[in-house]
């Protein structure tokens, strides 16, 4: 019998204590971000607790009125849970469809670029829109978009009307979503350059001998020597279809563009933030929350299933 047999605990210890001696500088490296996360994102979540009660400032967590699920119940029974669930899974789908492939295809015809000066000056003049601020980003699309905005000069130097189109709500879902490729396409594909980087040289030289021609190659080579990584992603992207991020809608919405802008981000901010209802806009934030772990598990299955690519 071995000496880990006998004494099992003090084996394992012996491992973890020898492992923390042998790799203190990482350990204290990955210390900052184990705080980080405790400190803003598991303590925090105390504040669930809010859900469920008739939440004041001046009692606390603890001294507030307990209502149990009476918010949810106000939530779904409501004029506006319809409108914000739909508003923010359209979007989602919207940029799912048309957003999701756009860094994909960016990285793919980048790989293809055999001059390097140019393929460089085209990766960082893409980089540059995911650093400018959400709120410089959104003046511009207002400015750009409104009746004497660019577009509107383009349109009408065209022969067209002039359209104030922030104010009409069948062109946000458009304006949101193709402003969010722009912004954040050549950013995204940073992950989907280093994913080809690690595609086998060989397997193109073999598809080279078998006749392949340059498209032939992106289909049978390329893309799959990629696709885990596009599948860990779209896992992540799905498991975040009830999420849309507040400050940009905010920057961009109004009340007469409610119908297709407000979504359950929003609403949130205005019920917690601006009405003071905290208890609220903590029930359908965590409504929200629960959908989109939800997802995230049932998406992460079957790719598990289907593709052997998972998560955990």
């Amino acid at each position: 019998m071995t000496r880990s047999e006998v004494h099992p605990n003090k084996s394992f210890k012996y491992k973890v204590v020898k492992d923390w001696r042998r790799n203190k500088p990482i350990y204290f490296l990955a210390m900052f971000g184990v705080i980080y996360y405790i400190i803003f994102h598991y303590l925090p979540m105390g504040g669930i607790l809010m859900a469920f009660q008739r939440f004041k400032p001046n009692k606390g967590i603890f001294g507030s009125e307990w209502v149990g699920l009476q918010y949810f119940k106000d939530f779904f029974r409501g004029a506006y849970a319809g409108r914000v669930i739909r508003n923010t899974l359209i979007i989602n789908l919207l940029d799912l469809i048309f957003g999701f492939p756009a860094p994909i295809i960016f990285a793919l015809l980048l790989n293809e670029v055999g001059n390097k000066i140019f393929k460089r000056t085209v990766q960082t003049i893409s980089y540059l829109p995911y650093f400018i601020s959400q709120v410089v980003i959104c003046g511009i699309l207002l400015d750009f978009l409104s009746l004497n905005g660019l577009f509107n000069d383009i349109f009408t130097a065209l022969g067209m009307e002039r359209t104030a189109f922030m104010i009409y709500p069948q062109y946000f879902r458009g304006i949101y979503v193709a402003s969010g490729i722009w912004q954040f396409m050549g950013y995204g594909a940073i992950i989907y350059l280093a994913a080809l980087s690690s595609v086998d040289v060989q397997l193109y030289d073999a598809a080279v001998i078998d006749g392949c021609n340059r498209f032939q190659r992106v289909i049978h080579v390329t893309i799959p020597g990629i696709m885990p990584t596009i599948i860990i992603m779209m896992i992540l992207r799905i498991g975040s279809m009830m999420s849309v991020g507040f400050e940009k809608i905010i920057l961009l919405y109004n009340p007469s563009i409610y119908e297709t802008s407000d979504v359950i981000s929003s609403f949130v901010y205005r019920y917690g933030l601006l009405e003071g209802n905290y208890g609220y806009s903590t029930a359908v934030g965590l409504f929200n929350s629960v959908v989109n772990f939800t997802l995230l598990a049932i998406t992460n299955k079957l790719s598990e299933k289907f593709t052997e690519v998972s998560l955990w």
